[in-house]
């Protein structure tokens, strides 16, 4: 038996978080390192092969590595240290986990915490943002798992991380976001579900203050003509199409986002809903209601 609880002959698995400067890189790792995975931060990728040889021989099977710009010219060795991963004798399968929010946020974030940014160079933060941005571009394009922290909080985000990276195996999770269209769409969503076609309990005075965890709220929109059978038809196209083609491209998370006018009644009910269904299928889900709060 090795540390995590598995046996010496588990699938190695090595997930690489990286993203912008603020976007929540500390969160990520530290979420899975309370999952139980070895999390070593900013290693010269170039040495990211010898030490999945290294761990492996010691059995330690999962290993998260936080690599960014902070590796100056070295990070530039990133994306030839994954392929010799995948065509070495380790024959791992990289995990990629990019975290990105808006320029406002990042700018907001990093004058909070009172730091240059690594890129700034003496010019102002948002040049150092928009040369990271254009530096980040081709990881971003094949990362397995893109999650905008724009609009999450600390928690949200340790949430979602541990979901999706809680297990020792890699298997199909879901993630559902309920949000409000006018506060912006999620631009980390594989599929975005618009419910707006179904009454705003914002005009019921009796639901008007509640939200879609509420259970009047949650009855409301499922008795609504249409609700039910809305989310049949979606039911039924992740569980017999979508999940089972992403699974065979070897895609493993899947964030799905349901919004409605303001995200605090008919998308976190309908979310809420959509989310047990899944479950019921044996598809780990996780809920995170973005704008639930929000007036």
């Amino acid at each position: 038996m090795d540390h995590n609880g598995g046996v010496a002959a588990q699938e190695q698995r090595v997930v690489v978080i990286t993203g912008l400067t603020g976007a929540g890189r500390s969160t990520a790792a530290d979420a899975l390192e309370d999952a139980g995975w070895y999390v070593v931060d900013n290693l010269p990728p170039r040495l990211l092969p010898d030490l999945v040889r290294l761990l492996g021989g010691a059995g330690i099977y999962r290993l998260a590595i936080v690599l960014d710009v902070r590796g100056r010219v070295l990070f530039r060795d990133l994306l030839p240290a994954l392929e010799e991963l995948r065509s070495s004798e380790i024959q791992v399968e990289p995990e990629v986990l990019f975290l990105e929010a808006s320029d406002e946020i990042i700018i907001r974030r990093q004058e909070s915490a009172r730091r240059p940014h690594p890129l700034q160079a003496g010019g102002r933060l948002l040049d150092g943002v928009r040369a990271e941005r254009e530096q980040m571009s081709a990881l971003r394009s094949v990362a397995d798992q893109v999650i905008d922290t724009t609009n999450l909080n600390v928690h949200q985000l340790r949430d979602r991380v541990g979901h999706a990276y809680g297990g020792p195996e890699r298997r199909f999770r879901a993630s559902i976001v309920s949000f409000g269209f006018k506060h912006g769409v999620p631009i980390d969503a594989d599929l975005v579900l618009d419910v707006r076609f179904l009454p705003n309990p914002h005009w019921i005075p009796e639901l008007r203050p509640m939200t879609g965890m509420d259970q009047p709220v949650r009855d409301y929109v499922l008795g609504q003509d249409g609700a039910v059978d809305y989310l049949d038809r979606v039911e039924s196209l992740l569980t017999e199409v979508v999940i089972p083609g992403y699974t065979k491209e070897g895609k493993w998370l899947m964030t799905i986002a349901i919004g409605c006018t303001g995200g605090r009644h008919r998308s976190t009910s309908m979310a809420i809903d959509l989310g047990r269904r899944l479950e019921e299928h044996g598809v780990p889900t996780s809920i995170v209601h973005r704008d639930a709060e929000l007036v």
